[in-house]
């Protein structure tokens, strides 16, 4: 992979022999972020998990305390009066039908669709178009409710849903670079007890193989997981 010259440049800051204590390496990711836009900061975690099994599939989500610093557009398919409770507590676009139209005609400028159950039925007919693209909802995730209000003041607030993939990674963006250091602690702490808690009771031995923090356009630090899991530094 070619890499560019400011690329090279931050990869300096780096030691890639070293394991970082988290409040090191968050302050080392926050270095490398040169990029000309606030970029996210993000994490990866190799699981010792066989996602091809059922029983060991690392699925959940979790509320960031300070949230992900990222505007998410929030589409509810609900009908009346369920459509009106989502836009008064902050959903960017809320209906039924005219949005199921929509959506099959390839609109997508949204981030996430919450849905009611009662109208699984038609969204799930546009698996197809909405699946590749992460949107169909879920009852394990929470998009799939009733309580859209609350759904939305949720997302809206941080709320983010992480999966493991076919690798035994599980990826995500847990704040902005340009997050003061705490919060962003407070946000990784938040996200890694809850994939130690989505522990598959059929997954043996170690079970967090690795952990990895890194900018949008930046390189990867590995983080000692003793310093996040207990605060205790690396050793």
């Amino acid at each position: 992979m070619k890499r560019s010259k400011r690329f090279k440049q931050i990869e300096k800051i780096i030691d890639s022999q070293k394991q970082y204590a988290l409040r090191e390496a968050i302050g080392v990711v926050r270095k490398t972020a040169t990029a000309k836009f606030d970029e996210s900061f993000e994490i990866a975690m190799s699981l010792g998990v066989d996602p091809r099994k059922a029983d060991q599939l690392v699925r959940g989500t979790v509320s960031l305390p300070h949230g992900t610093g990222k505007t998410v557009r929030v589409l509810v398919i609900a009908k009346s009066p369920l459509d009106q409770e989502a836009l008064a507590a902050g959903a960017d676009y809320a209906g039924f039908e005219e949005y199921i139209e929509k959506l099959q005609s390839g609109w997508a400028d949204i981030d996430i669709i919450i849905a009611t159950p009662d109208t699984m039925g038609q969204l799930g007919r546009l698996g197809r178009i909405l699946g590749p693209r992460g949107l169909m909802p879920n009852p394990k995730s929470g998009t799939v409710t009733m309580d859209v209000a609350k759904a939305v003041t949720e997302v809206k607030a941080g709320k983010i849903e992480f999966r493991v993939d076919k690798g035994g990674i599980v990826h995500a963006a847990i704040g902005k670079c340009s997050f003061d250091e705490s919060k962003l602690e407070e946000n990784i702490r938040t996200f890694v007890q809850s994939i130690m808690r989505s522990k598959p009771s059929t997954s043996k031995g170690k079970y967090v193989k690795s952990i990895h923090f890194s900018s949008t356009m930046g390189p990867s630090v590995e983080v000692s997981e003793l310093s996040v899991t207990t605060g205790g530094a690396a050793s």
